[in-house]
């Protein structure tokens, strides 16, 4: 007979460490060329004038400037109209 109790194993005690993302310079502010405007997953904001984007679909200035947000009307492939906003660096 087992003199102590089997004990079971967690399955909690993990966690991913936060990835910061978000919008970095808001609508109005200054930037200089290289700094980041806007970190994401996918391109849910698509890079306009004098705006860069990373491999990681990271938006980031060009040159210097303010920054202005904006929307664009544009086509899905499935010919719904969806709204899609714009980074400008101005």
């Amino acid at each position: 007979m087992a003199h102590r109790k089997a004990e079971g194993s967690t399955k909690n005690g993990r966690d991913s460490q936060p990835k910061y993302l978000g919008i970095k310079v808001n609508n109005g502010q200054r930037i200089s060329a290289g700094q980041v405007v806007l970190r994401q997953r996918g391109t849910t904001t698509l890079p306009g004038m004098n705006v860069g984007i990373g491999k990681d679909h990271t938006l980031f200035a060009l040159k210097n400037g303010t920054v202005k947000f904006t929307t664009k009307r544009k086509m899905s492939y499935n010919n719904d109209i969806e709204r899609k906003n714009i980074v400008h660096v101005l």
